[in-house]
């Protein structure tokens, strides 16, 4: 065995002829892929786009990607379900199916994965945006897009900052000095690390207020709970989808101590105003006529907003079995008229639909947004 890998560490140069390498058998799917964007005019419309934003004349530097390349990564990294921008860079660059579609050949470099920060810093929300919005059309156009149930949901992903860097607000006093000046004035001794930590841990109305402390080297991460219910600093991406294909219609990055309920019904209206946009109907009433979500979505003012636009609306409510019987008269009927959109047919399908897209869904938008502007887009094609 060892004798056989000398040899193959000896092997000299080989050339094979690029119209004699069989194409791969598994590429099919990326292969449709390709020529429904270039019936869509997918590329020529990304490149005109983003043209602004690339200068005519190189300076120096890496080259950089190509924005059709770019949003195709993202694309696959959805598809695929892949969990980091380094895992999108990894399978583009292993798989000979998805080096065709990104128009790579087998002897070319495929962008590494600190390339995607480089990018997406170049091209504003509105470009991005607008490229979205290509995507939506052509979704539509294929029939892809109905654009009538809605669900919203949203996640946590950790943002690049420690706790430990917090300072206040106000006297830019370090996190970890304000607790070992504490911890000295309740007897703990202020050298030794692990009995201050213990002490951070253990003490009473311990509270990070997002008022008070600041990361300074990421301001807009806040202080909050991840999945796992630990505190971290976050972010909450959101994101609207089409329950019957599950085409991501908007997404957004909100602040991590941001509620779910908080102007929900105007982030619906928006979302409802892009498929208006996409889908050239001036009638908005045959476009977003249910949204579903968790029961962290309901609010009652919000719910009641989202009934008089007419729309449909499943979401529970958690306080159901708390509700005062002596509630006024408006908010009675808004919280029948949500009952009964929960406990139908109709309303129970739309959960289970919503609750299959959710997990890719926040995936991709978590994806795109790390690092990125306050406001991003992805969409299934």
């Amino acid at each position: 065995m060892f004798e056989r890998r000398a040899k193959r560490s000896e092997q000299q140069e080989m050339f094979v002829v690029r119209k004699e390498i069989t194409q791969p058998r598994v590429g099919g799917f990326y292969q449709k892929l390709e020529l429904t964007l270039k019936k869509c005019g997918f590329i020529d419309e990304v490149w005109e786009l983003c043209l602004p934003h690339y200068a005519e004349e190189k300076k120096g530097g890496r080259p950089g990607i190509d924005p059709v390349v770019y949003f195709k990564m993202q694309m696959v990294g959805f598809f695929e379900n892949l969990p980091s921008q380094r895992a999108i860079a990894a399978r583009c660059e292993d798989s000979r199916a998805i080096r065709e579609f990104l128009g790579y050949d087998l002897t070319e470099a495929t962008p590494e994965q600190s390339s995607f920060t480089i990018i997406r810093q170049r091209l504003p929300q509105a470009t991005v945006e607008a490229v979205h919005a290509v995507i939506l059309r052509a979704l539509r156009q294929h029939g892809l897009l109905s654009g009538k149930q809605l669900g919203i949901d949203s996640s946590v992903i950790e943002a690049n900052a420690s706790l430990r860097e917090l300072k206040h607000r106000n006297t830019e006093q370090s996190y970890w000095e304000y607790v070992k000046k504490l911890a000295e004035e309740a007897g703990v001794d202020p050298t030794d690390i692990k009995a201050v930590r213990r002490f951070d841990k253990q003490r009473s109305g311990r509270k990070t207020s997002n008022e008070e402390w600041v990361n300074p080297h990421d301001p807009e991460a806040k202080v909050g709970r991840t999945k796992h219910g630990a505190t971290d600093m976050i972010y909450k991406p959101e994101h609207v989808s089409d329950l019957e294909s599950g085409a991501i219609i908007r997404a957004e990055v909100r602040p991590g101590d941001a509620g779910d309920t908080e102007e929900v019904s105007e982030r619906v209206a928006e979302a409802i105003q892009t498929l208006g946009e996409v889908a050239g109907e001036e009638d908005l009433t045959k476009l977003g006529q249910e949204v579903c979500a968790d029961e962290g979505y309901f609010a009652l003012r919000e719910i009641g907003r989202l009934q008089e636009m007419e729309i449909r609306v499943v979401i529970s409510d958690p306080q159901a079995g708390r509700r005062r019987k002596n509630l006024p008269a408006e908010d009675r009927a808004i919280l029948q008229r949500a009952q009964r959109g929960v406990k139908s047919a109709s309303g129970k399908s739309s959960c289970a639909n919503a609750e299959n897209i959710s997990s890719a869904a926040s995936a991709m938008c978590s994806i795109t947004a790390a690092g990125a502007a306050p406001r991003s887009a992805a969409a299934r094609t």
